[in-house]
């Protein structure tokens, strides 16, 4: 696998809660597997939600990297996401500042991920965001609309390849 380092196996999640409200106009994140934890937030200046749930979707639709980026004011978490085959490598660094290269950044976690646990694993989370708040209920407290468009395209796509599986 490209990446960081190449995993001989994925790790299991422990704890993932990859978008969780916080107080209004912030989500925080938790990311746990046997080895390390991280915690990071993400602010409402950014569709940090969005891009998350587009660049889960691009892993399962086939892309080989992709990444996100959260913005804390002037504090940026830079998820990066790298595919070969079923595996998926994620590394999450901690910037200074968000305009920053990767190379400014401090890797606060990292882990090898199959790609359906990390599709199953993030939409569980927005579906148990949706069942706690409520659309209307997120609104209120992130400030935008639920993103129930990038949430169902990827789990439209994740469908469809396990469909594709079964053939």
């Amino acid at each position: 696998m490209s990446g960081p380092s190449s995993p001989t196996s994925t790790s299991d999640i422990r704890h993932a809660h990859p978008w969780r409200l916080a107080a209004s106009g912030w989500a925080d994140c938790t990311l746990e597997d046997r080895l390390a934890r991280a915690e990071l937030t993400a602010s409402y200046i950014t569709s940090a939600a969005e891009e998350l749930l587009t660049a889960v979707a691009r892993l399962v639709a086939g892309k080989t990297q992709t990444r996100v980026q959260f913005e804390v004011e002037p504090t940026a978490y830079r998820w990066m996401f790298y595919r070969e085959g079923e595996d998926i490598w994620i590394r999450v660094l901690e910037l200074r500042d968000g305009s920053d290269h990767d190379n400014a950044g401090t890797e606060i976690w990292s882990s090898p991920l199959g790609i359906d646990q990390l599709a199953r694993t993030v939409i569980r989370c927005f579906d148990e965001v949706a069942q706690t708040y409520g659309e209307s209920g997120y609104r209120g407290k992130w400030g935008e609309h639920f993103p129930r468009t990038g949430l169902e395209a990827l789990r439209r796509l994740w469908h469809t390849r396990h469909r594709s599986d079964d053939t």
